[in-house]
């Protein structure tokens, strides 16, 4: 049938599969027993409620768990099925925990005993390997997530080193190695802000604690990066609530009054 090589179903007891590959993809099944195997240097193994997708060309072996051996039933995809792009997700972890998925690939292998039924195979081998591409697709996406997220925090971490100095975009691209606008994309999902929002954010909260130790608000404008007086108390009273100045004071009179309960 188109898109499928070869389908086999076996019941081993005692023999060990040497290394060796496929040049299609094994999707594998087990009915009863448990299959230990190597694959890229990992060891997996295949249960009776999951569903193994071995990649092309990746050497693996194969044994029985315990002495009463294992059923299996093999389907081998051709290339129309899945593309060669997503063998490495596959090496990665072959093993898929996908009720749905392994009841599909179970009324597949019934379907395929019977013959006239071709349509309803080809129907049912559809579904599979839609399913199939699904899951390895969706490891594309968490990687890149994992990727995006790591991306977030070297660059918090790059602003958290220069936020007084301050640091261009194409500056923090160029560090990083990251087109500008996915730097801001990512950024923003991951910390629920904009970058310069972030460094704004850590330029008040300097200015904050030296308004605090009684520096007076246009040093502290200065001494935390911004532009001069009036950028400072623009952004200070957007994130406070209230003027520089005000707060100074505030917090001078407060200190006062700690001092007199002293």
């Amino acid at each position: 049938m188109a898109g499928i090589d070869e389908v086999f179903h076996a019941h081993i007891t005692d023999h060990v599969y040497p290394m060796h590959t496929h040049e299609m993809w094994t999707l594998l099944i087990v009915d009863n027993g448990m299959v230990r195997y190597d694959l890229e240097r990992h060891e997996h193994g295949a249960l009776d409620q999951t569903v193994t997708l071995l990649p092309p060309n990746v050497p693996h072996n194969g044994r029985s768990v315990t002495p009463d051996g294992f059923r299996k039933r093999v389907v081998y995809l051709d290339a129309s099925q899945l593309e060669d792009s997503l063998i490495g997700l596959a090496v990665d972890s072959p093993v898929l925990d996908d009720p749905l998925l392994r009841r599909r690939i179970h009324q597949l292998h019934l379907t395929l005993e019977d013959q006239g039924d071709e349509l309803e195979a080809e129907s049912m081998l559809a579904l599979v390997s839609e399913r199939l591409r699904d899951h390895l697709h969706r490891r594309v996406e968490d990687r890149a997530q994992v990727q995006d997220s790591g991306i977030a925090h070297r660059l918090r971490e790059l602003l958290d080193e220069r936020f007084v100095q301050g640091i261009s975009l194409q500056e923090a691209s160029e560090t990083l190695h990251v087109h500008p606008a996915h730097l801001v994309r990512v950024f923003s999902r991951e910390l629920g802000m904009g970058p310069h929002q972030y460094l704004i954010g850590r330029r008040v909260d300097l200015a904050r604690r030296l308004l605090l130790r009684g520096m007076a608000p246009r040093l502290a404008a200065a001494a935390a990066g911004f532009y001069d007086q009036s950028h400072f108390n623009r952004h200070f009273k957007r994130f406070l609530g209230i003027s520089p100045g005000r707060y100074a004071r505030s917090g001078a009179a407060r200190t006062q009054a700690v001092g007199l309960v002293r």
